[in-house]
């Protein structure tokens, strides 16, 4: 396929190299400049304006940080909405509110053009390695289109027939369930703690035990061995992530009371200057509040 691809931060970069690697045609484009350079001394051809990156493709993909960051590049001067054939399917990966998506929906939907959200479940070396989970969700052809794509990116996908925003609540759920268990793990990594017992103990029971999936084995870890500098998702993005959960959950009238619990721990990495670290740090939260180490 003929791939543009916006957005070459930890996650995109990983995953624009697989898409590269696996054989399609890919044109990048970043507005930090050095980001481009591995790409392109690999194969992938560099574009200098968003116009450029959507010229001829088959799909534009954006990874992009914030809402903001991707209603500039579909909407804003010069944004795809201007530039982009109605051919070209937009594809969204990055994690973004209800409301943005609704809205990019829109504007796409003015300009007769296809857009799809493609969510990706997973940290930058399961992006690196085309081991991530996705959750595409938009018209059932264009998704069937993409769906080559879907197998270079991950290993498992999880089709949603319908409306883009359908897969955007199921990312923004899923990371609320999984910063809740983050901070389950905190709690209970702090219990054992002041009792006596070595994390790495505690540890081998849980994901031995009952607590055997990917998000206790790969976040205990972190937490049992207090690896925060090394970085998947950092602090900021998961408030970033608890933020468009409380959002999500006062447009759907749905009570959340767990997010700012998992919020507030993460207010409190900040303000102890862990912003920068890994968004498991918000254990180590919890064991200063427990009066740990």
């Amino acid at each position: 396929m003929r791939v543009g691809f916006i957005g070459l931060g930890r996650m995109g970069h990983g995953m624009a190299e697989r898409i590269l690697q696996a054989g399609h045609d890919l044109r990048v484009y970043d507005q930090v400049a050095e980001a481009t350079t591995r790409l392109k001394e690999s194969g992938a051809s560099v574009a200098t304006s968003l116009s450029e990156v959507s010229e001829d493709r088959d799909v534009v993909i954006t990874m992009l940080p914030t809402d903001e960051a991707l209603e500039e590049v579909v909407s804003g001067d010069g944004g795809l909405t201007e530039t982009m054939s109605k051919k070209v399917i937009h594809m969204a990966m990055g994690t973004h509110g209800i409301e943005c998506i609704r809205s990019v929906t829109q504007a796409h939907q003015d300009t007769s053009q296809t857009f799809v959200t493609g969510h990706v479940l997973g940290r930058p070396d399961m992006a690196a390695s085309g081991t991530l989970t996705i959750v595409p969700g938009g018209p059932g052809k264009a998704l069937k289109c993409l769906r080559p794509l879907f197998e270079v990116l991950g290993q498992r996908t999880f089709e949603i027939d319908g409306e883009p925003q359908s897969a955007t609540a199921v990312k923004i759920a899923h990371n609320f369930v999984l910063g809740s268990a983050i901070e389950a793990l905190g709690e209970g990594m702090a219990l054992i703690r002041k009792l006596g017992v070595e994390p790495s103990l505690f540890y081998r029971v849980l994901t031995e035990g009952l607590f055997s999936g990917t998000a206790y084995q790969v976040y205990g870890k972190i937490i049992a061995e207090e690896t925060y500098e090394s970085v998947g998702a950092s602090v900021d993005i998961g408030l970033k992530d608890a933020n468009l959960a409380l959002q999500a959950g006062e447009t759907a009238k749905v009570p959340l009371p767990s997010v700012n619990v998992w919020r507030d721990r993460l207010l409190g990495a900040v303000a102890h200057g862990d912003g920068e670290c890994d968004w498991a740090v918000m254990a180590r939260e919890q064991a200063r509040a427990s009066g740990l180490e």
